[in-house]
């Protein structure tokens, strides 16, 4: 074998030795398939092309690229999908439910700080480019370091690249999770350090900003002081070491800081971010647009942050979601069904909550002249969230109704979308319900009655797998930062500050009565975040942060009662997602021979209700992450 091994080493020392005086230049040949890092580092494109992985592999609740199934959930929506129909047939939750993968998380926190300490170590950069790049990294650390928070509690909080010599000991590599308010003290100062390394560029949308950093900061400061205030209600939800749960003490030290952040950008210190608004005296229905668009247009001055799409980097949302009869490729759409739950948060003009009319005081049903006048005077983001009955997309009426009504009550319908057939015996073949549904268990069709709007790309072709949607996601904008600046003055005894707040975002959906101060209430706050943000992804995470979760999602099968009752309420009782069905009346030779009746409908398919439990408010972390360290605290009820 050492004959073998002196043989082989003195052929190496031949060749080398031999090309060496061949040609000295060439060991002098950089090698083409990969660069190092003091050459990444030197070169600002190369730096931003790993700042661009870096911002791609951030995560959000929903992803545009598929996610929609995590928006068909709590009762806000119904899944149109066969494959998915289990979302609305279980009852409860796993414990693992809505967490992230441990083991990649931490290689992407690597890579951050890997990325941290090679770009503070170049000398090929300007310093101010330096100090920029240093700057996002540490503000996309921050930021999915709250996304674990969020779900975890507090986790390992690793800041420097962690190195294993191999010598079999990995005592140094077990860190510990830190408090749950630790990891919130974390992002508030990271982004309070970077926050002015970071420019105040309102024109930057897929970039750290001044303005990312703070509506971060601002977000972070008033999710935590939700749970030090509202943990005290599920005592269950805590550890002795705090990695759950924060100190009822600092909640008001965290609003204060959510706060201050909230005002940073509402003051302009950030830039000029503003409300995306239609022109004065714009009609309902202007206004409904307006609201669609601000998540349409990417120069629109309300967004702060956003995760961007382009021509051969889409997403299918649109491919997924898009009401049947304008699917590009008739076949792919109608997934995604916003709920009556939903729907009829949406409060009227005068300022009140009321479900929609279906029935008198007597119990008959109430007849619209139009398929929409049962929506009318509601809160503009209603349609501008949703596409009702009667409503329009790509310049087109959907075709949304449940077929006829007899006038004794009877219903002709059918299981097939825009089927033909006599509404009475011998008479001829008509259409009896919409192309768009509703038709019970028919997938890709509406089954709620309503279709989902907002992030819908009107864009020919963007329903189309081949081409997909460019259409950006929104992350942090401007009137999340004012609502959250309402609640932290809420929060905080200042219900003048939380109601000049709450009433310019409620002024652009055309809710032009002010609230006074003393209207201000948690129910507000909690209302107004709902309507204004649905399916943006906070809706899940604001239910926890106030510990509301496993009142509302009890597990027990909504009613019809329940949904007419309490709208508005916070503890609204909301398990199963209901939908509003209209019918066309026949009744020749009768004044209400073709008007409108609506009834509402739980689907055939919702057959579980969900039911959240107080192990629901952390995700579970797995057993192969404890196993491999043992200094890993497990969550509560795990």
């Amino acid at each position: 074998m050492k004959k073998i091994v002196s043989i082989i080493t003195i052929c190496l020392l031949l060749f080398v030795g031999w090309g060496c005086k061949k040609d000295n230049s060439f060991l002098d040949v950089q090698p083409n398939t990969f660069l190092t890092n003091q050459q990444v580092f030197s070169d600002p494109n190369l730096v931003l092309s790993v700042l661009a992985d870096l911002y791609n592999r951030q995560v959000d609740f929903s992803s545009l690229n598929g996610g929609w199934r995590t928006f068909a959930d709590f009762s806000e929506s119904f899944p149109s999908e066969n494959g998915s129909s289990y979302i609305v047939q279980r009852t409860g939750w796993g414990y693992g439910e809505w967490g992230l993968n441990w083991f990649d998380s931490y290689n992407y926190i690597r890579d951050l700080n890997l990325f941290l300490q090679r770009d503070s170590a170049s000398t090929g950069l300007s310093d101010q480019l330096r100090k920029r790049f240093y700057a996002e990294g540490r503000f996309l650390r921050a930021n999915f370091y709250f996304e674990m928070t969020k779900r975890y509690g507090g986790v390992p909080l690793i800041t420097k690249p962690l190195t294993y010599d191999y010598s079999g000991k990995v005592n140094d590599l077990q860190v510990p999770r830190a408090t749950e308010s630790e990891m919130y003290d974390f992002i508030i100062n990271e982004a309070e350090a970077i926050k002015n390394d970071l420019p105040a560029d309102v024109s930057e949308k897929s970039r750290a900003t001044k303005g990312a950093a703070l509506a971060m900061e601002a977000r972070a400061a008033l999710y935590a002081g939700s749970i030090a205030k509202y943990g005290a209600t599920a005592p269950a939800v805590s550890l002795p070491g705090k990695q759950v749960g924060i100190d009822p003490s600092k909640a008001n030290g965290y609003y204060t800081i959510a706060l201050r952040a909230a005002h940073e950008i509402i003051n302009g210190d950030a830039g000029g971010y503003k409300l995306y608004t239609a022109p004065t005296g714009a009609t309902p229905a202007q206004l409904a647009d307006n609201f669609a668009n601000l998540f349409l247009d990417k120069t629109s001055p309300e967004t702060i942050f956003a995760k961007d799409f382009a021509k051969g980097v889409t997403h299918g949302f649109t491919t997924n979601d898009q009401p049947f009869s304008f699917s590009d490729e008739g076949g792919d759409a109608g997934r995604l069904n916003p709920s009556l739950n939903l729907a009829e948060q949406f409060e009227k003009l005068d300022n009140t909550y009321a479900p929609f009319a279906t029935t008198d005081a007597s119990g008959n049903p109430v007849f619209y002249n139009n398929a929409q006048d049962i929506f009318a005077d509601r809160d503009a983001r209603l349609a501008g969230t949703i596409i009702l009955p009667g409503g329009s997309f790509k310049g087109q009426t959907v075709d949304i109704w449940a077929g006829y009504r007899l006038a004794n009550g009877t219903i002709v319908t059918s299981d097939e979308a825009g089927h033909l057939k006599p509404i009475v015996p011998g008479g001829p073949d008509v259409q009896v319900v919409g192309a768009d549904g509703p038709v019970n268990g028919l997938e890709l069709r509406t089954q709620t009655g309503f279709y989902i709007r907002k992030y819908l790309d009107p864009t020919v072709g963007s329903g189309r797998r081949g081409q997909g949607s460019t259409v950006a996601f929104i992350r942090y904008r401007y009137a999340e930062v004012l609502l959250n600046a309402a609640e932290a003055a809420f929060e905080l005894g200042d219900n003048t500050t939380a109601a000049m707040y709450i009433n310019q975002v409620r002024a652009r959906a055309g809710l032009t009565t002010p609230l006074a101060p003393s209207d201000i209430t948690f129910n507000r706050i909690v209302h107004e975040r709902r309507v204004e943000l649905a399916f943006e992804g906070l809706y899940f995470y604001d239910m926890k942060r106030w510990r509301l979760a496993h009142i509302v999602w009890d597990g027990t099968p909504t009613t019809v009662s329940d949904l007419k009752t309490n709208i508005g309420k916070a503890t609204q009782h909301s398990t199963q997602p209901w939908g509003l069905w209209p019918y066309k009346e026949y009744d020749p030779g009768n004044p209400d021979n073709g008007t409108w009746v609506y009834k509402e409908v739980l689907p055939s398919l919702v057959t579980g209700a969900n039911r959240f439990l107080l192990g629901n408010y952390y995700t579970q972390i797995g057993d192969d992450v404890l196993a491999a360290n043992p200094k890993i605290v497990k969550q509560p009820n795990q």
